[in-house]
Formats: structure tokens, sequence, C-alpha cells
């Protein structure tokens, strides 16, 4: 699935991105609001991870979503 679907259908893809991120909260979620940059920012601040563990894991889960 490519970033544009994500994006267009953010409703239904948070609570994926909830199992898959448990400690994002819903106001992060809501703030993110489907812009990818603003997901990325997020996990590394709850995660401490840096700019590139973090677009692979986004990029690997974007591999699993049908």
């Amino acid at each position: 699935m490519d970033w544009n679907r994500i994006e267009g259908n953010w409703k239904q893809v948070k609570g994926q991105i909830k199992e898959k991120w448990a400690d994002l909260t819903d106001d992060d979620l809501e703030k993110i609001a489907g812009r990818r940059e603003q997901l990325e920012g997020k996990i590394e601040e709850r995660y401490g991870l840096g700019k590139d563990a973090v677009r692979e894991q986004i990029d690997s889960w974007l591999k699993t979503m049908h």
C-alpha cells in the first residue's frame, strides 16, 4: 500500500498503527492526521529511535498492508 492510500484512509488505518506502535496516543494520531513525516517524528519521540530505524519500520509495515 502506498502512503497516499494511508492518508486517504486515515480513520481506518489509525487502529492498525496503534496496534503496531502502541505507545502512540489517540491525540498523537489525531495530530498526525495521515502525514508520514508527523508519524515518523512521533515514533522517534515515543520510542527513542533514529530516523533511519523509524523509516525502516514504517516501510516494513507498509509492505504488510493490503
